[in-house]
């Protein structure tokens, strides 16, 4: 189901976009492994993460998952990140 996921996430309602503390988000997929895609969102705070994955909005930009894909959740992974520099 790659490219139907890839789809999904080009095609994205965007409504993260408006979340309180979004900064910006990169959807990545390694070049020696494309079945696979890396979501990462930047934030300002922890807390408007935590806000927004709690929301109803969270669950709505969720609609456009393609039906019977599956998420391997031993590989599903959460990380919060520190800015060192840009």
């Amino acid at each position: 189901m790659v490219e139907e996921v890839r789809a999904a996430f080009r095609n994205r309602p965007h409504l993260v976009d408006v979340a309180p503390g979004f900064v910006k988000m990169a959807v990545l997929s390694p070049s020696d492994r494309p079945e696979e895609i890396w979501l990462m969102t930047y934030w300002t705070d922890r807390q408007s993460y935590v806000n927004w994955h709690g929301s109803h909005l969270y669950r709505s930009s969720h609609a456009g998952i393609p039906k019977g894909l599956k998420l391997i959740g031993a590989e599903t992974e959460i990380r919060q990140l520190d800015v060192v520099c840009t």
